[in-house]
């Protein structure tokens, strides 16, 4: 059988050498042309890889796969038929008994649909693939035009350059490009031609902030970042009428020894004629209106509700239905200030997040009570949501745990619900699953089940005893949400019940940086079948049977299925027998050897801790910075913050209020032992747009959750794991670490975890992008009870046990998400004892990922 692999692993890796061998790129390319296979830029005869210089050239070599260096869309191109048409019914009419022995065997018109899926295939493969690039002097002389532009743009004025094709015997071509730069100008002298004196003013007031500096070198770039500041500077402070276009440059280089003398130039604005100006002047708000209900047909009827509060008018055709104050909270834009195109932005944003009304529509019109034409009114129109909003949802899955299962959830949010512009979802969920698992006995089909339901309310503000506004303004779009949730499990043997609580802040202190603070973060969940925990860890169990069955002659009979059996038939009962074995191992009525009692140890340990009533009582912060722009944007920086304390305050109040203490000294509330821990997580993410649809991006992630005081252990909620579709790809969720113990359990976790990926992404063609990977990680247990060294970090040596895997997967992009599928394969396994780089490094032991987005 391993004979048979390999042969056909070699068969199959010739057949596809030969097929790349076999497709020609010159296919498409005339006897007298030359595919263009490389470019080389040369700045003063010194090779430079600059993107941007490379960006500037006209014709770029056929886009190659990474790594291998193969033209895939050149040969997708070349497999095409030019003349696809033509071509199929010249074949169809060759011979005179052709067409009409196929259309007697199918009909015309199916005839005519072949011709047309032979032609629209051709197309495809056409639009798909990438036609070759032939070598053309004209558009090389282009490219020289656009580098010494590009040079231009950065100061050397004076750049010189040129180009030469070297041609080849076989019909193929690189070009070199060579510039000489020369000396570059350097900014030397700024000075100001300002008409407006308002304007003039406030160009002195921020001159430090300009991005043209004395003394650097000459950049159109920064010219240009120097116009957007300038006109963001004038319209928020009060420059109604201001737009960049009334900013120029004047640039002075005659006989100053390559020096730049500057003048920024700002004239008036234009009056009703050509012959006309006007001085710019600055412009306050004298009026605030908002109009709340701003439907399309409401548009003309009469105002029949308003209300004033803090210097707005607030007006409604029909009964106001909204707080005044709450509309309030959502407008920067105040009666007695100057204008600012940042409050108005921000009022934008902030009626946008409250999720309330439609985009609003804001405008400004001259007051016309004011004869200096410097007063502006502000008018707000708002177009509410309706009040109602249903979502209803399906799924079906699959899992380790599930054959089958479909699932329902359904949510109802209320907007606007107490009339202060807060929102409450309600929302339930429910699914029915089938498995085979010998840990659910039921035996018909729909054999696991969950049911759950949760209510949010969220108010736009941070809801608080004392004022905070000078620490969260509302500048930042504070929101509170308190929310609960329940839920009811059958579908992992030990039946759960859960109970969740949250009472959250989020903020936005800026465009790149979000805060997310849980004053209270409450779960309790509650095991209804811890008796059937050995039949959902068979892997536990079999290592438990197997210790008893090699010292039964210690071990009471009536443990056994069969008491009078012997022999691997004959098991341990669950839970009565697994029970009273480990009950006489604990009172010490059975003697074991040394690797046999670390091994009850250990599977004791995780019985008691997965089986065991869980209360944490937390409160969190998370801080989170993201740099992207849009979903477009693939250059950027994204650094997640996250720090959790659970259980301080109870055993701070503990002692004072006589909490219950356990066998093992820790306190108990309501019957069940609060946890007690402090964890923190890292996680940076770092993407490179490398030009050509190619970005690569990479990850590193560090956690740490620390059990203390009440508690010597995480709760399995609360711990981390190893492997699945957005971390080590060459493992299944849960199935890799702790450490070197070589996953010996069904569902692996630990409380310390280190995580690298890096990836790198091209495009294939289309909609089909590619990628090939690398993943480093793994987790330990430190600082907390379990005993098995081979599951412990406790030296820097043991980051040796850091998991490898490598793979490449395909992601199709649909516009709005991303469908992902990944082959991962075990690179390096730290749980093998000798061979443990590339033991299993075949398609028999790869794990096959399928995901939604990017994995980070």
């Amino acid at each position: 059988m391993v004979l048979l692999k390999s042969l056909s692993a070699k068969i199959s890796f010739i057949i596809l050498i030969g097929f790349l061998v076999a497709c020609n790129p010159l296919k498409r390319v005339g006897e007298d042309e030359q595919l263009l296979v490389k470019n080389t830029v040369y700045q003063s005869d010194k090779k430079i890889n600059i993107k941007g210089v490379y960006d500037q050239l006209e014709q770029k070599p056929n886009q190659k796969l990474p790594l291998i260096g193969y033209p895939l869309k050149l040969h997708i191109f070349n497999q095409a038929d030019q003349e696809a048409d033509s071509t199929f019914y010249h074949w169809l009419n060759k011979k005179p008994e052709r067409k009409k022995r196929w259309i007697g065997l199918l009909s015309r018109k199916q005839v005519e649909r072949m011709g047309n899926t032979y032609v629209n295939f051709n197309k495809l493969l056409i639009n798909t693939g990438q036609a070759p690039v032939v070598v053309d002097s004209l558009e090389s002389v282009q490219s020289a035009k656009q580098l010494r532009a590009w040079y231009w743009n950065h100061g050397w004025f004076n750049a010189e350059t040129d180009f030469k094709i070297k041609r080849k015997k076989n019909r193929r071509a690189s070009i070199d490009y060579f510039v000489t730069p020369k000396q570059p100008y350097i900014l030397d002298s700024l000075d100001r031609k300002i008409s407006s004196r308002v304007v003039d003013s406030l160009y002195a007031r921020f001159k430090n902030n300009s991005f043209l500096k004395e003394g650097d070198q000459f950049s159109v770039e920064n010219f240009e970042k120097e116009r957007s500041r300038l006109k963001n500077l004038f319209r928020n402070n009060g420059v109604y009428h201001f737009e960049k276009q009334f900013i120029t440059f004047e640039a002075d280089t005659v006989n100053t020894n390559h020096k730049a003398n500057i003048d920024v130039v700002i004239g008036d604005r234009e009056g009703d004629t050509d012959s006309t100006f006007i001085p710019f002047k600055i412009h306050r708000i004298s009026d605030v209106n908002v109009f709340t209900n701003f439907l399309s047909d409401r548009k003309n009827k009469i105002v029949t509700d308003s209300a004033a509060f803090r210097d707005y008018s607030i007006y409604s055709s029909g009964e106001l239905n909204y707080s005044p104050e709450a509309l309030a909270d959502a407008i920067f834009i105040k009666p007695g200030e100057v204008y600012s195109d940042r409050a108005r932005t921000l009022t934008y944003r902030r009626f946008t997040d409250i999720g309330i009304f439609d985009y609003p529509n804001i405008q400004y019109m001259e007051d016309p009570r004011d004869s200096t034409e410097s007063d502006l009114i502000a008018n707000i129109f708002l177009t509410p949501k309706p009040k109602f909003g249903v979502d209803f949802n399906t799924n079906v899955s699959r899992s380790n745990i599930q054959d089958f299962g479909i699932g329902f959830s359904s949510s109802l949010l209320i907007r606007n619900v107490f009339a202060g512009a807060e929102t409450l979802e309600i929302g339930g969920r429910a699914s029915v699953g089938s498995s085979n698992d010998a840990a659910i006995k039921e035996s018909r089909f729909f054999n696991i089940s969950e049911l759950g339901a949760n209510v949010n309310l969220t108010f736009p503000k941070i809801a608080f005893p004392l004022e905070t506004d000078s620490i969260i303004p509302k500048s930042m779009s504070p929101f509170t949400t308190v929310g609960i949730g329940l839920s009811s499990q059958r579908n992992i043997g030990l039946d759960k019940q859960n109970v969740t609580g949250k009472f959250e802040y989020r903020w936005y202190s800026s465009k790149e940086l979000t805060h997310r603070f849980q004053l209270m973060d409450l779960q309790y969940v509650r095991n209804l079948n811890a008796g059937n925990y050995f039949n959902v860890y068979r892997n536990s169990f079999g290592r438990l049977n197997q210790i008893a069955q090699d010292n039964r002659n210690q071990i009471d009979p009536n443990f056994f299925e069969d008491p009078g059996q012997v022999g691997a038939d004959s098991r341990l009962q669950i839970p009565r027998g697994t029970k009273g074995f480990i009950n006489s191992i604990q009172n010490e009525q059975v003697q074991l050897n040394q690797g046999e009692s670390d091994q009850t140890r250990n599977i004791i340990e995780r019985r008691d801790r997965l089986t065991q009533d869980n209360l944490i009582l937390a409160s969190n912060y998370n801080y989170t910075r993201n740099t992207r722009e849009d979903i477009y944007d693939n250059q950027f920086t994204q650094f997640r913050f996250r720090v959790e304390a659970a259980g301080n305050i109870l055993a701070t109040v503990a002692p004072w209020v006589n909490l219950e203490e356990n066998e093992r000294g820790n306190y108990n509330l309501f019957g069940v032992q609060f946890s007690q821990y402090l964890k923190g997580e890292v996680d940076l993410i770092k993407h490179w747009d490398l030009g050509n649809q190619t970005v690569f991006a990479v990850r590193g992630l560090a956690g740490l959750a620390a059990p203390y005081g009440n508690s010597n252990s995480i709760p399995f909620a609360r711990s981390f794991f190893a492997g699945g579709a957005n971390d080590n790809r060459g493992w299944q969720p849960y199935d890799l670490g702790p450490g070197s113990s070589g996953s010996i359990n069904e569902f692996n976790e630990a409380n310390f975890k280190l995580t690298f990926n890096a990836e790198y992404r091209f495009n294939l063609f289309g909609s089909l992008n590619s990628a090939v990977f690398i993943d480093v990680g793994n987790i330990w247990n430190t600082l907390d009870n379990v005993k098995d060294e081979r599951s412990r970090f406790t030296k820097f040596s043991d980051l040796g046990e850091l998991a490898v895997s490598s793979g490449f997967g395909f992601r199709y992009d649909l516009d709005f998400f991303i469908i992902r599928f990944d082959l991962g394969f075990k690179t390096y396994n730290p749980a093998y004892n000798k061979q443990k780089w590339f033991q299993d490094y075949n398609f028999a032991n790869s794990v096959i990922n399928v995901g939604i987005n990017y994995p980070f």
